[in-house]
């Protein structure tokens, strides 16, 4: 009973998160520390007896290999300067200044407190990506913080693990046996990977059977290389997903969506019992040296990291003082901490208590304070970003690419989706920013720049996509921003009508066929500006044929029409159409898009 209490409950936090817009680890937290130390009514250690530890090394195990599944090299060098340099002396400065005053504040081993620094250098998508979502972030600097938040996920995670190791071997045995240790997991991992990548690019198992194929195979490569040398298991699952990550080739993508699922069953269930976990002895830690502490970690650590990062950078002082300040922690903390404490305590070694309070407390407070201060602070300094205007748009057809051109030259923010590779080709060559894979999922939630997105328009072909892509974003930006194509051979979206109250884009009988047929004949995307002397009524009778796509008023707010609208367009209106060359009025076509000045 009590473990279906923990699922519903745990579902329960999920939706609250979603609502709020918040982390979904605040809530899972909250509800935890409610049902153990502030009830009693859920006791972690009586529910699950022995199988408590190896639950949740299993599941830090599928934690760390899912953040290193993102760590794709490329990427990191493909970043800034500022952004290298926070995942990596950023990171560092952190740690030792995190590590270090927790030994003067707090009292702590330096062991342990080199283990407590650790912890709380790794920020994480899970938890900034909610904050980018829903606070005006200038673009620059949301990008700059969700791409730290990608990267250092699995750079942390590694730094943790080999403080750890260094903490439980350097204890009893020599520096051999640590570096003997560090050889294993990292062997292990590269072997396992590499074996992975091999039966993947092979296909020797059945689609259906990989990402269950590629889970048990991670699962075992972390139970050999413990049997091989204690404690080298995490690091091997770490290097076995980064090995994975930079392999090319491989399709990654359903492996990632599996273990995205099955870590919302993990992490939900694991954070709830985690911190049911605690006790109120436990809590007594949380005294004024704690709290000192943490204002040392957010006031110091972080400002100081950033601001040696930012030396030589083009970022002002408002924005050094703006990303010192966002650094929410979240799940590689919670999860690692609590492991590494049950594996202190079961061998003995003493002043490891305090860790999980401390870890859980500076999740809760950074969590609130950045959430609920950081708008007021955008306001201060300057820098809140105006209203968000962009486009996501899923689907990169041919009339998608030269539509995401067109916006592009409104200066409007546009970003394309597609679940097939090919068809991101095009966007690719025009210069457009393109995500691949499927846009609802977290790694693309993780992954996608969505801070300037304000709209989306779905545009494949694909059915059972555009339905899962409609409701996912009506969920979070609201039904009146998501705009989906008929389907042919239907009437106007009736699914969408009656479950997504979504109307048909453009005009009545346009769907994805219309569209690519009107384009096959020589139909171009236009633009054009009415003034006084050219009103819409004169537009009209010039263009018949016309399909009216977008407007932008004098005020430079976006108009996207839909079936059943009769616009208005007014004097200063810009639009954007789809034309036939003969009604092109000696327009000049450059970069896909016709201009026509009038």
């Amino acid at each position: 009973m009590m473990l279906c209490l923990i699922g519903l409950l745990s579902l329960l936090c999920q939706w609250l998160a979603f609502r709020a817009r918040l982390p979904a680890i605040l809530p899972l937290l909250l509800m935890g520390l409610l049902l153990g130390p502030g009830t009693g009514v859920l006791n972690p250690d009586a529910l699950l007896g022995d199988l408590l530890f190896p639950i949740v090394s299993l599941a830090v195990a599928v934690i760390l290999f899912e953040g290193s599944l993102t760590l794709d090299l490329a990427r990191l060098r493909g970043q800034s300067r500022m952004v290298r340099n926070l995942v990596l002396p950023g990171m560092l400065v952190t740690f030792v200044i995190a590590g270090v005053s927790a030994h003067w504040l707090l009292g702590l081993e330096p062991g342990i407190a080199a283990l407590l620094g650790a912890l709380v250098v790794v920020t994480g998508p899970t938890v900034i990506a909610p904050l980018l979502r829903t606070l005006p972030i200038p673009q620059r600097l949301g990008t700059l913080l969700h791409w730290e938040g990608i990267l250092i996920d699995p750079i942390g995670a590694l730094l943790v693990v080999l403080v750890y190791e260094y903490l439980m071997l350097g204890q009893s045995a020599a520096w051999q046996i640590f570096a003997l240790t560090l050889a294993t997991g990292m062997a292990t991992g590269a072997l396992a990977g590499l074996a992975m990548a091999w039966l993947l690019k092979h296909r020797v198992f059945p689609r259906r059977l990989e990402t269950v194929a590629t889970l048990l195979l991670m699962l075992g490569a972390f139970g050999i290389s413990n049997e091989l040398m204690l404690e080298s298991g995490l690091l091997t699952v770490t290097v076995m997903g980064i090995w994975l990550a930079n392999t090319k080739g491989l399709d990654l993508e359903p492996i990632i969506e599996f273990k995205e699922t099955l870590s919302v069953l993990l992490i939900s269930a694991l954070f709830l019992l985690l911190a049911a976990r605690l006790n109120r002895a436990d809590l007594a830690h949380l005294d004024g040296a704690a709290w000192a502490w943490l204002l040392v970690l957010l006031l110091v650590a972080r400002p100081v990291a950033v601001a040696l990062c930012a030396l030589g950078s083009d970022l002002s002082l408002k924005e050094r003082w703006l990303v010192g300040w966002i650094a929410p922690r979240g799940i590689v903390a919670a999860a690692i901490s609590s492991l590494f404490a049950l594996k202190l305590s079961k061998e003995g070694i003493e002043g490891a208590e305090p860790l999980v309070a401390l870890v859980f407390m500076v999740i809760i407070v950074t969590v609130i304070l950045q959430s609920t201060l950081t708008k007021p602070l955008l306001h201060l300094l300057g820098l809140a970003a105006p209203p968000r205007n962009g486009y996501l748009i899923f689907g990169a057809s041919e009339f998608a690419v030269a539509l995401g051109q067109a916006l592009q030259k409104w200066s409007v923010p546009v970003l394309l989706s597609d679940t097939h590779w090919g068809n991101l080709s095009q966007a690719r060559m025009a210069g457009l920013p393109v995500y691949y894979g499927n846009p609802v999922s977290e790694h693309g939630q993780e992954t996608m720049d969505l801070s300037q997105i304000r709209r989306v328009l779905i545009l494949s072909p694909y059915r059972q996509w555009n339905t899962e892509v409609a409701y996912h974003y009506q969920d979070r930006l609201g039904p009146d921003r998501v705009f989906a194509l008929a389907e042919a051979g239907k009437p106007p979206r009736p699914r969408y009508q009656s479950v997504q109250q979504l109307q048909p884009l453009f005009a009545d009988g346009v769907n994805y066929g219309t569209l690519q047929r009107r384009l096959s004949q020589g139909e171009q995307i236009r633009q054009t500006k009415l003034s006084e002397a050219y009103p819409w009524s004169q537009f009209q009778t010039d263009n018949p044929d016309a399909l009216l796509l977008i407007a932008r008023d004098e005020q430079q707010r976006l108009h996207t029409l839909t079936a059943g609208q009769s616009p208005q367009p007014a004097a200063g209106w810009q639009l954007l159409y789809l034309a036939p060359p003969s009604e092109a009025n000696g327009s000049d076509r450059v970069g896909g898009v016709d201009e026509v000045d009038l």
